[in-house]
């Protein structure tokens, strides 16, 4: 069977940003970001954007859906799926290869398993009625609910107001969150997997994680709340941001820092790739490369 669309996937630092960019050489592709956070300009360093990492050979590779929104704008699945429809519809008229390539599983399913969507709205009085409650008491509220949006919904209390909200809609609007693939771009989808084995993941994402400190991670954090973001902007977006912006604002000392962030990046790895196993059972064939040299 021929394949209109091939995603890369795997959890951080497994090397699949490469493994796209060669692909993409070899077939006369064009790179299909599947990343929540690098849709965002002026945040490079902290989402591992690396665009050097799309030249192969001394030769460009074109890539999509990176750096499209200005930082402080709350991006969501249903602006993506929109977005992604209209990327791959222009690589595809031109008679090139799309290639999907990122670790936001979420994000890979919306697009690939055709989930129709609909955009939440806010809900003013619930969001009201939540800043009321704790985030421990927040925390349960999501867990006890049936489905939930997102593997990072608990960086924030903004994130698990929104994840509940969202929760909600999901509740009372099943029709809207069902599979359907009677409209927009018909897909036919190779998933091609690249890990590496837990001992190589914990090394790669320490040994990262101190580059992008000395390289300037923290001034670019420093630089976004200069130019206007405020510090809970910068900690609903997780991960990175967060933990640097409660170093910047005193909350936490510089070993602190590093090693928390170090705990919640491996963490996060470690359920990207549950993500991706949930996805073998919902009937997903991956074919995984698993290989420490990538």
């Amino acid at each position: 069977m021929s394949h209109n669309l091939i995603c890369i996937l795997g959890p951080t630092a497994s090397g699949k940003t490469k493994y796209a960019v060669r692909l993409a050489a070899e077939t006369g592709g064009e790179i299909i970001s599947a990343d929540s956070r690098q849709v965002y300009r002026g945040m490079d360093i902290g989402t591992g954007k690396d665009l050097d990492d799309y030249v192969f050979n001394g030769e460009k590779i074109p890539y999509h859906l990176i750096d499209i929104v200005d930082p402080g704008t709350k991006y969501n699945i249903f602006e993506y799926k929109k977005d992604f429809c209209k990327a791959f519809t222009d690589i595809i008229s031109r008679g090139r290869q799309p290639i999907l390539c990122g670790g936001s599983g979420l994000y890979i399913e919306s697009v690939t398993r055709g989930y129709r969507l609909a955009e939440v709205p806010p809900d003013p009085q619930l969001r009201a009625n939540l800043e009321k409650l704790s985030m421990d008491e927040l925390t349960q509220r999501l867990a006890s609910m049936k489905r939930l949006h997102n593997i990072t919904d608990l960086d924030s209390k903004k994130r698990v107001i929104r994840a509940i909200e969202i929760a909600m809609y999901e509740i009372d609007n099943p029709d809207e969150y069902e599979s359907d693939n009677s409209s927009g771009p018909k897909f036919t989808t190779r998933y091609i997997g690249i890990s590496v084995s837990r001992e190589e993941r914990v090394v790669r994402i320490d040994k990262r994680l101190k580059e992008r400190l000395r390289g300037g991670m923290i001034e670019e954090v420093e630089r976004l709340l200069a130019g206007g973001l405020t510090p809970e902007d910068l900690i609903y977006y997780g991960l990175e941001y967060k933990y640097v912006t409660l170093y910047i604002t005193g909350k936490l000392t510089y070993n602190q820092m590093e090693e928390q962030l170090a705990i919640a990046i491996h963490q996060f790895a470690k359920r990207q790739m549950t993500w991706f196993r949930g996805m073998e059972r919902r009937g997903i064939k991956i074919e995984w490369i698993t290989t420490d040299k990538l």
